[in-house]
């Protein structure tokens, strides 16, 4: 009687990154390999593709905060400072992206930064990105934090951050948690407002960004700065 051999266990995702290269994983295998395990009765893809589905994509996932993430079952404090730590490196490396120098005729760098710190907040905020006469990232702050319908900026408060971080340009940005990228009459008469005030002092208002979950909206590509 022939001999057959027992099956050829699949691939784990680890060892199919290590083979193949990330690209051909899932987002859910992807997960697995940072989670490693996963609750009791299912595995880590399992966990992952709940998690996917449970904040609605991988971006929803990555901006959750702690509180959010340790309701999850199967979630510690380990697993939970993993997610939060890719996350944070993520914002990191693109910030480290911006230090090297913004081509003004590709901002979708500033756009990818801008989105990663505002886009999946629920309350909107305002921040600002100091630049050097190459227009490299000297720092970013945040300028305001309101409610969902609007949060105040005092440009002299700009103008004074923007002279003690010694920049000759800003590129301002601000969330709009109603996931409606369209400018408000009050967000361009702050555009206005803020660029006459930093002229006053030899700093260039770049762009102003309106942010949501989906990516963000040049005002300067629209001729409204």
């Amino acid at each position: 009687m022939p001999f057959d051999p027992p099956p050829v266990q699949a691939e784990r995702p680890r060892e199919r990154l290590l083979a193949h290269g990330a690209q051909v994983l899932t987002t859910a295998e992807l997960l697995a390999i940072v989670l490693r395990t996963g609750p009791r009765g299912s595995d880590a893809v399992d966990l992952g593709r709940s998690l996917i589905n449970r904040f609605k994509g991988l971006r929803g996932l990555l901006s959750a905060d702690a509180q959010a993430l340790l309701k999850v079952p199967g979630l510690g404090p380990a697993k939970t400072c993993e997610l939060l730590a890719i996350n944070e490196l993520n914002r990191r490396a693109l910030a480290e992206s911006l230090q090297a120098g913004i081509d003004l005729a590709q901002p979708q760098r500033v756009k990818h930064y801008c989105t990663a710190m505002l886009g999946h907040l629920r309350v909107e905020h305002c921040m600002a990105l100091y630049l050097d006469s190459q227009y490299r990232l000297v720092a970013t702050e945040e300028l305001a934090r309101g409610t969902l319908s609007q949060a105040s900026v005092y440009p002299r408060e700009v103008v004074r951050a923007g002279l003690r971080h010694h920049a000759a340009a800003l590129i301002l940005a601000h969330n709009h948690p109603s996931g409606v990228a369209e400018p408000s009459q009050a967000d361009l008469a702050l555009t206005r407002h803020l660029k006459h005030a930093l002229a006053l002092v030899d700093i260039r208002l770049l762009d102003h960004l309106i942010v949501t979950g989906q990516g963000a909206v040049s005002l300067a590509e629209r001729g409204q700065v």
